[in-house]
Parts: C-alpha cells; structure tokens; sequence
C-alpha cells in the first residue's frame, strides 16, 4: 500500500496502491519506462522499498518476508532456467529448495502447462514458448496463491500467447491470482479480469474489463445518399447531440436501442441509407487518451 520508490532523489514509483482478488487476473499495463518492472521486483523483495508497505496474503513482506513469499510465484522478466539440464531435471533442483515438493506436484504443474511430451528434452532445445511454460511450471511448484508475470508473451508467437492465455484462466478458476505485468494491449483486454494503468510510477487509472466496454459508447455511421440534408433533418430531432458530418454521411453517439428510430426518420423523409454501422473505443484507444 502506498508504496513508493526513489533512487538518486528520484521518484520512480509515486505512491502506488492495488489489490488483486483471489482467482483474479490482473493486468498491470503500461508503456516502457513506466515503473512496471520496478514494482513487481518489490513485490518479489528484489528491491527496497523506500516508503509504504505490500501485503501478501495479509503477512507483511518487510515485517515477515519468507511467510509472505511462500504465497508467490514469479517470473521477472525471462525465465531463467539451466539450459544443458532436461526441463524434468530443473524442476527437481528447483523443488529441492522448497520442503516438501513431491514427484507427483512435478509431474502435475508438467501436465498443467502442456509440456508432458518434451518435459525430458534439454531445455536448450526448447523454443521460446516451452521456456516460458517451463517458467511457469517452476513459478507454480509450491501451489502459490498468486502468480507474478512480467512481460510473459514477449517472443511467444499467436498459438504460444494463446496457450498462455488458457493456462491463466485455468489457474484462476482453481483459485489463483495472478499479476500480469505488459504493454500489450489486445493481450491485456483478451486475458484479464481488471487492468491498471501505470504512468511514470503512478498508478492513473484501474478498472474492470466489463467496466471499460461500458465506457465504450458507441458512435455510429450512418452512409447515406444526401449527408448535408441528413445532417440537418437529424439534428432537428437530436437537437443535445454531436453530430459529425462524414464523407458519405453523419456519425453520432447512440445507444442500440435508438438506431432504429433515426433510420425510420431518414427513410420516411426520402433519404437513401446505405449502411449503418457502429465503432467503440478499443481498450488501446482508451489507453492512449489516459496516457496522452
């Protein structure tokens, strides 16, 4: 909570304050530079905190840092793993860190990310993909109540971000959180159940997915055969809205419900209508107006 990073008398993380709720995706979004990384590597206890505090599962990572710990698994930027070990032979010395890992949690996270066919291969003849699963795999031995992700689909191809997108899903209908960290917007709106947006280290926007498409009124085109003379005839009608003349016709912000109206003025007053068809604002857009 509140918490806040400087260095050199810098701020570089102003205050920062969220919640990620249990078996809840989390999108923590923002453009390079913005203080994403930064705040993951605090939470992980990879960097001091000059001011404030983070809970994890209500115990206190300055006040009880290896309780609060045993909650995470993470992956801070790439996965690092032993590349000349198989993938099999990396989750044993991995497990071996943490009490009570047995063979069978192995061969389930194994089953869970997709890797069961390649899990005895050399990690160095794993692609990209596989890497990051494995990583995840290793995150997820300890059956963690939240997972961190930093950047996950950097380097994955479509069928790769897709897989990973599942996995998420399949995590949180079990019960566990994650934080994904990326400035990926479509991924973002594809995976995630709330987004924050970061901006020079300060959290400037949170919301639902739900809450953003509500935002999203839409403005439809209508293309018609006389758009001055549409125009004027609509405006009569719609004397508090902004109606836009086009090219080959008007646009407007309408809910659903009252496009049938005006297309019944427009047709009744002799007016050929061509098409109609509504656009909304995509989280990128809303992304873009947020962070100027």
């Amino acid at each position: 909570m509140n918490v806040t990073k400087k260095l050199n008398n810098k701020t570089i993380i102003d205050q920062v304050s969220f919640s990620v709720n249990r078996g809840e995706i989390y999108g923590f979004l923002g453009p390079n530079g913005a203080g994403k990384t930064t705040t993951i590597r605090m939470i992980v206890g990879l960097m001091s905190i000059n001011e404030g505090d983070i809970i994890i599962n209500g115990t206190s990572i300055s006040k009880n840092f290896e309780k609060a710990m045993h909650s995470i698994g993470a992956i801070v930027e790439n996965p690092e793993m032993y590349k000349y070990l198989t993938g099999y032979q990396n989750l044993i010395h991995y497990a071996r860190m943490i009490p009570g890992i047995s063979n069978a949690r192995i061969d389930e996270v194994t089953e869970l990310v997709g890797l069961k066919d390649r899990i005895h291969d050399k990690v160095k003849r794993y692609s990209l993909g596989m890497r990051q699963r494995l990583g995840i795999a290793q995150a997820l031995l300890h059956k963690p109540s939240i997972l961190i992700l930093d950047e996950p689909t950097n380097g994955l191809d479509p069928a790769g971000i897709r897989e990973l997108r599942d996995y998420l899903r399949t995590l949180a209908n079990e019960g566990t959180s994650t934080l994904v960290s990326s400035h990926l917007l479509s991924e973002m709106e594809l995976m995630c159940d709330r987004v924050a947006i970061i901006k020079e280290g300060r959290i400037i926007d949170v919301k639902t997915l739900k809450e953003y498409s509500n935002d999203q009124q839409n403005t439809v085109v209508f293309e018609v055969d006389q758009p001055e003379k549409a125009l004027q005839l609509i405006k009569q009608h719609y004397k508090d809205y902004d109606i836009q003349l086009s090219e080959n016709g008007f646009a407007l912000r309408l809910n659903r419900e009252e496009v049938p109206s005006i297309n019944m003025i427009l047709v009744k007053e002799g007016i050929l209508v061509y098409s109609i068809h509504s656009t909304s604002k995509s989280l990128e857009d809303q992304f873009l107006e947020i962070t100027n």
